[in-house]
Order: C-alpha cells, then sequence, then structure tokens
C-alpha cells in the first residue's frame, strides 16, 4: 500500500478538475477605442475579424470620423506622403487626383472606409472620453465619456467599462495658441490653422475676400508653408514669419513615378504633382500598374532610411541637393536662401516636400521676416528688430501640443495619472504599452512615429499588436496582461543608445523633442520602419505579467475539456484546414490508408 503520509500535517492540495468550457468556447470581451482616426478605424476593422464574441466600442469627440483629416481644414491641406502609399496596406484606392493628396480627398477615402467596413455600428461621435481608471479587482477599464444630451443638446455624461483600452488619439490633435505678446489684442481675423473652419464654405471661399488684403502667417512647419503656397495666387500681400529654418525637398521618388506614369522626365514640369485624366483612368482601369506604382513609390521611401543617420552618403547627398534646390529656387530674392537654409542636416526637423512655397515667397506679393515677432497690436505685427507691417488677417500656424500630456486623465492600477507618470518625458514598452496600466495598448503614442518610410504601415503593425494581446487575454482566460517595468527599462535603454546617432540629435526645434531644441527624442520610432514593422510582429510575451481570470493555479486550465466548440456541439466546421500543408499530409495520408474522419461518418439524427 502507498504511504500516504502527509508530513507536518499539512493537508494534501485539492486535485486539479477540468473546465466545463471548450477549449475556444471565448468569454464575451469588451473593447474600448479612443479615437476614429486611421488606428481608431483601423481596430475597428480588425478586432471583429480576429476577436471572437468581441463587443467593441470606439468613442470619437469629433462630429466626424477621420481624426486630423476631419479636424483639420487650412489652406492647402494636403498630405506630404505620396497617395498612394498612404493608405492600408489591404487598401487599392487607386484613383487619387494627385501624387501628393488633399486634407478633402483622404478625409473623403477614411469616410467611404467606414461605410464599405460598416463601422459606424462601433463609433460613438461627439463622444469625448474624460476620465479613465483600471479598476484592480475587476479587471477592467472604468471610461467616463462627455456627449451632448440627444434632446437638449447640453453635455452629459455617463460611464462605460471595458476589459481591454486601446489609445488611438493621434500624434498632433490637441493644438495651441503661440505665446505671443499682444496676439488677441489684434482687431482683424485671427485664426489658427488647426482651428480653422470654413464649413460650409471652402477654404477658398473664405479667402475671397483677403484678394486685396495683407495676411501674415507665423510659422515654418509643414502647415504653414502650404498655407504659404495656397494662399499667395488669392490675397494682396502674403508675409511669412519664420522665426526658425526649415530644409525643403524636391517631391519625393519623381523619377521613378515620371517614369511609371510615361511622362518625359527632361519636359515635365516638377510643380506639377497632379495627375492627369488620362492617367487617373489608367490607375482606375489597370489594377497590375497601380500596384506597380505603388510598390515601387512605397520601396523608395522604405529604403531611405539612411539619410536619417548622421554622415552617411545618403544624408550628405540629401543635404546637398536641398541645398541646390533652396538657392535655385530662391534666386529671385537670394537673401531668403540665407535666413531660410539651416546649419543642421536635413531631417532633424520633419522634412516637407512644399511645393510651391518657394516660389510663392518670391512671388511680388510674397515676402519672408525672419526676425522674431515681439508683439502684435491691433493693427499688425512688430518684430524685434524694431520694423513693423500693418497686417488684415493673421493665420497662426504654429503647431500642436507636443507635449505627450493628453487631455484627460487615465489612471493606471496604482492610481497614477499617466500625464504625472509621462514627466519630464513619457517612457513605454516597444511605443505600445506601458507598465502600471494592465489591458492597455497605445497606437501613435510616444516614440511611435516614423521620419521615413510610411507610417499607416506602423499603424497596423501597432493596432495589430493590441488585437494579439486581446486574443491572447481572451483565450486563456485571463484576467490581465500587463507589461514589466524591467522591460520598460530596456527599451528606454535602447531609445537612449539609439538617437546620438542619428540627425535628430542635433540642435533644431521640433516636435520630435517636445518642441525643444535639445533634449529626448519622444516623438520617433528608434529605428526604421521596417525595423517597427519587425519589432511589432512578433509580441515577446515573457516581457509582460498575467493575472487569470479563474481562481485555478493550474496555468493551462485553458484546455478546457479537452475538445473543441464546434466538436462539443456537432456545429460549423470541424475539418482541418486543408491550406495548411501539414494538415494537407495528414490528410492525404489517411485517405491513402482508405481511413476516414469521424467529421465525415454519417451522424445518427439522436447524435
Amino acid at each position: 500500500m502507498a504511504n500516504t503520509h502527509i508530513p507536518n500535517g499539512n493537508t494534501p492540495p485539492a486535485p486539479f478538475t477540468l473546465g466545463d468550457f471548450c477549449i475556444d468556447e471565448y468569454e464575451p470581451i469588451k473593447v474600448i477605442v479612443i479615437g476614429a482616426g486611421f488606428s481608431g478605424l483601423l481596430a475597428g476593422i480588425r478586432f471583429p475579424q480576429k476577436i471572437p464574441n468581441v463587443q467593441l466600442t470606439i468613442y470619437e469627440k469629433g462630429a466626424g470620423v477621420g481624426g486630423t483629416w476631419y479636424n483639420n481644414n487650412y489652406p492647402g491641406l494636403a498630405c506630404d506622403v505620396a497617395a498612394h502609399c498612404y493608405q492600408y496596406s489591404f487598401e487599392e484606392k487607386r484613383d487619387w487626383t494627385s501624387f501628393y493628396a488633399t486634407g478633402p480627398e483622404i478625409r473623403s477615402h477614411l469616410e467611404d472606409i467606414t461605410d464599405r467596413y460598416k463601422l459606424m455600428r462601433y463609433i460613438k461621435l461627439q463622444h469625448e472620453v474624460v476620465h479613465a481608471q483600471y479598476d484592480v479587482p475587476a479587471g477592467q477599464w472604468h471610461v467616463r465619456i462627455r456627449r451632448p444630451n440627444p434632446d437638449t443638446g447640453a453635455p452629459e455624461e455617463f460611464e462605460d467599462s471595458a476589459h481591454v483600452l486601446v489609445t488611438a488619439v493621434g500624434l498632433l490633435s490637441r493644438w495651441k495658441w503661440p505665446d505671443i505678446e499682444g496676439l488677441h489684442d489684434f482687431k482683424g481675423e485671427l485664426l489658427h490653422s488647426a482651428g480653422f473652419e470654413p464649413y460650409p464654405k471652402t477654404w477658398q471661399e473664405v479667402a475671397e475676400p483677403w484678394a486685396d488684403k495683407n495676411v501674415g502667417v507665423i510659422g515654418v512647419g509643414s502647415s504653414a508653408i502650404q498655407i504659404v503656397s495656397a494662399l499667395q495666387p488669392k490675397v494682396g500681400r502674403i508675409v511669412n514669419y519664420a522665426r526658425g529654418k526649415t530644409w525643403l525637398v524636391p517631391p519625393f521618388a519623381r523619377e521613378n513615378s515620371v517614369k511609371l506614369l510615361g511622362r518625359d522626365l527632361a519636359q515635365d514640369d516638377p510643380e506639377n504633382l497632379s495627375f492627369s485624366p488620362e492617367e487617373i483612368e489608367r490607375f482606375k482601369n489597370d489594377p497590375k500598374f497601380a500596384r506597380e506604382f505603388r510598390c515601387v513609390i512605397e520601396e523608395e521611401y522604405l529604403s531611405a532610411h539612411s539619410y536619417t543617420i548622421r554622415g552617411t552618403p545618403l544624408s550628405l547627398q540629401l543635404k546637398e541637393v536641398c541645398q541646390n534646390l533652396m538657392k535655385t529656387k530662391l534666386a529671385k530674392k537670394p537673401w531668403m536662401a540665407e535666413n531660410l537654409m539651416p546649419d543642421f542636416p536635413v531631417s532633424c526637423r520633419r522634412l516637407t516636400p512644399g511645393p510651391g512655397y518657394l516660389e510663392a515667397l518670391c512671388a511680388d506679393n510674397g515676402d519672408l521676416v525672419s526676425s522674431p515677432i515681439k508683439r502684435v497690436t491691433e493693427k499688425g505685427i512688430e518684430t524685434v528688430d524694431g520694423k513693423y507691417q500693418d497686417m488684415d488677417v493673421i493665420i497662426c500656424a504654429t503647431g500642436y501640443d507636443t507635449s505627450y500630456q493628453l487631455p484627460f486623465k487615465i489612471i493606471g492600477k496604482d492610481g497614477v495619472d499617466i500625464n504625472e507618470r509621462w514627466k519630464p518625458h513619457p517612457t513605454t514598452y516597444l511605443s505600445v504599452a506601458v507598465d502600471g496600466y494592465p489591458n492597455m495598448f497605445l497606437s501613435l503614442g510616444p516614440n511611435s512615429a516614423i521620419a521615413s518610410g510610411t507610417l499607416i504601415s506602423l499603424i497596423e503593425y501597432q493596432i495589430g499588436y493590441a488585437v494579439q494581446a486581446t486574443a491572447k487575454l481572451q483565450r486563456e482566460r485571463l484576467k490581465s496582461i500587463e507589461v514589466k517595468a524591467e522591460a520598460v527599462k530596456d527599451f528606454d535603454d535602447y531609445i537612449e543608445a539609439y538617437f546620438p546617432k542619428t540627425v535628430f540629435a542635433d540642435k533644431c526645434r521640433s516636435w520630435y523633442k517636445l518642441g525643444k531644441e535639445e533634449g529626448r527624442v519622444v516623438g520617433l520610432w528608434p529605428g526604421s520602419t521596417l525595423h517597427g514593422i519587425r519589432a511589432l510582429m512578433h509580441p515577446r510575451w515573457e516581457d509582460f505579467s498575467y493575472e487569470r481570470a479563474d481562481p485555478v493555479k493550474n496555468r493551462l486550465n485553458w484546455l478546457g475539456d479537452g475538445q473543441t466548440y464546434n466538436e462539443k456541439t456537432l456545429t460549423g466546421d470541424s475539418k482541418l484546414r486543408c491550406e495548411d500543408r501539414t494538415f494537407e499530409y495528414v490528410l492525404n495520408l489517411v485517405r491513402s490508408r482508405g481511413l476516414v474522419f469521424a467529421s465525415t461518418i454519417p451522424r445518427h439524427p439522436t447524435q
């Protein structure tokens, strides 16, 4: 007889019993996504596709979908990435009207995606998240939302909860006025690029009364450059107040695009970035050509990463190209080149092609003021060099709040607001998770953007990471999944080691560095686009800690009762997937021996 004596009188552990569920009998799982831009819409597509029994809600504070492409409507708004590459990998919009798509065209594309994938069943417009807090005992996020009352329009708040929280609020979504003395004493029209609201008019209609007016544009980033280019032919006089300096680059991949389109490179106007009606028809009617065009241009984007590394041949070559371009285009007013061309390397600040900008400055009604603004009066702008100019319209294109301080609180498991956690700068794990904030994943969070390549590609893998984590949470019957603090620290060390070798570490004011000239790079992924994709493609689950939802010690409790749901209920598809080579081999082997699968045996009606 076996010895059953338990030393020290301890009670033997209770035997493990199987769960009364199938391995794939998934519990309902709730997911809340904040934001309905590119990231949020992608979440609306991928979560229902990949997560069974998911209850998804996307809260968007705006009145429409599109994120930055819904909120921005300033004159000349366009993307500075080739249109055919600025879409999801699984989308093939082919009828773009220009190499660089306009804002309204991108917005229309995102609205079309929303309709085709029926995403409005998940999206709640004019629903602004104002607070989120993790409930440790429940393993859920409690989220407070503000919306207009459907009957009165008065703001009201309510609470929702979810197992998983995904923030998709975007990098550049919160704008602010520049800190300039007297700015709001100005008696003319005072506008901000991010707050420009022409509807129901177009921006062209809004600008019609400015035909004989003096217009001042403050800033020298992408928005300012596009506004100056668009307004110069339509206003009496335009003055760009550019305290900083910036590099202008020629249209990207122009030589390849011209060649593919069959144009004569020698005769082609480099400023003509619109597709002809014939070219658009060819894109629409020849999918193979459209796909080739997209792949060639995208490959050129993805192969350009080395220009972000200090001293590389491509970096030095690009600087020479930009110098020649700017000097040539500003030959009419050569002093502008001296005031506009920086000392820092190309791409230290975000690059922009800026078609038409330099030509606008050289026009008879165009001007550049590089002296900093001292103050704004009721009628104009005075600079620190003592000069003054009357203005009828002032447009501030001075950017966004790039502090990574969210406009709402996210309280983690230890009661800490993530805004406090992210001081003096934010830290994350691979840009998608933060320790202390279980079941929360980020898209376009800190260190998530790119300076070369295609951002949408990286967004797909950021959302894909959140989807994979949610699938693991549901599949393995977990209560929580949380990245380890040491993994966050290791990624932080990697960031600190990577960026000193790049052009971003040079002295230049950029939103990459919290709007500062020097310091921590918080806006960019520490590597190329392809590098980021590789890093996010296959999660390192060992970098996370877990809590099980069931009060069972056995970590394999999720295996259930040893069968699948289709086997248990005699429903659905129980066949092995023949597209899998291993399964196909087994299937052929069984058939060659004259055997059959149980699922092919006719069942008795009572079974």
